[in-house]
């Protein structure tokens, strides 16, 4: 079933009517070629409630689908705690596939960094033209993983200023290959409650500076290791998603 993310103004506060325009009918009613009588769900952008509330399509005009309530499923496919994702700037495209595949294993945010060994560097109008195009890859993430957000992709940030930014988080883990072994990293996430903040920093294609993992260390972060292998920038924060992922879902 497709789903999409409507605005509040576009559906009735009782839920039971819902209009679809835009870029969003045309997919509907073009691309997708839907007929009345199919059934599509939808996400309120500004609700994070979690709620997923499905429809029957009852009209199509020239500019519109409007579809009829079926049913609110109150529980949604959110995970119970909230994933933020620091990634250090990968080279070329690399970043697009770690938003995608983030969004897709129910990250909350991700915040782009600028480190010490990042090769890109962005001026501040290639920055708003990349944020703007990595949003757009979040939220179709989250329509083809049936999100009940759209996880939002901010502008990068400084190593300090992401260290500032996550500091009242509850749980604050940085891979590094001198960490401990991976019972100490089974001992950190084991203690990770539903609820709980959870930053997760990963570097860019050289990995963090000393001096990086160093300020980390001074702000409660802390180094857990992903294993014997060395990972690739784009495997690590899916490797450790993944590892919450099951850990809350249990």
């Amino acid at each position: 079933m497709y789903h999409f993310f409507v605005d509040s103004t576009q559906i009735t506060p009782d839920f039971k009517k819902v209009e679809i325009t835009g870029g969003d009918f045309n997919h509907i009613a073009n691309v997708l070629r839907m007929k009345i009588g199919e059934q599509f769900s939808v996400s309120i952008r500004d609700d994070d409630s979690g709620k997923e509330i499905f429809y029957e399509i009852e009209e199509i005009t020239d500019s519109a689908v409007t579809g009829k309530l079926c049913f609110v499923e109150e529980v949604g496919n959110e995970l119970p705690s909230k994933i933020y994702l620091f990634q250090g700037l990968p080279k070329v495209d690399k970043m697009e596939l770690i938003i995608q595949k983030a969004v897709e294993l129910g990250a909350f945010q991700v915040i782009p960094m600028s480190t010490k060994r990042c090769v890109v560097k962005l001026d501040e109008k290639k920055a708003q033209s990349k944020q703007k195009r990595w949003q757009a890859i979040a939220e179709a993430a989250a329509k083809q993983s049936k999100r009940a957000i759209i996880p939002e992709v901010t502008m990068p940030m400084t190593m300090k200023q992401a260290i500032e930014f996550a500091k009242d988080m509850e749980v604050k883990i940085i891979p590094y290959e001198n960490a401990r072994g991976i019972e100490a990293t089974k001992e950190i996430i084991g203690i990770i409650k539903p609820g709980h903040s959870i930053a997760v920093f990963i570097g860019p294609e050289g990995g963090f500076s000393e001096e990086e993992i160093a300020m980390c260390q001074e702000n409660g972060i802390k180094p857990i290791t992903l294993g014997k292998r060395i990972l690739r920038t784009e495997t690590a924060g899916f490797t450790i998603i993944s590892w919450l992922m099951y850990h809350l879902e249990s």
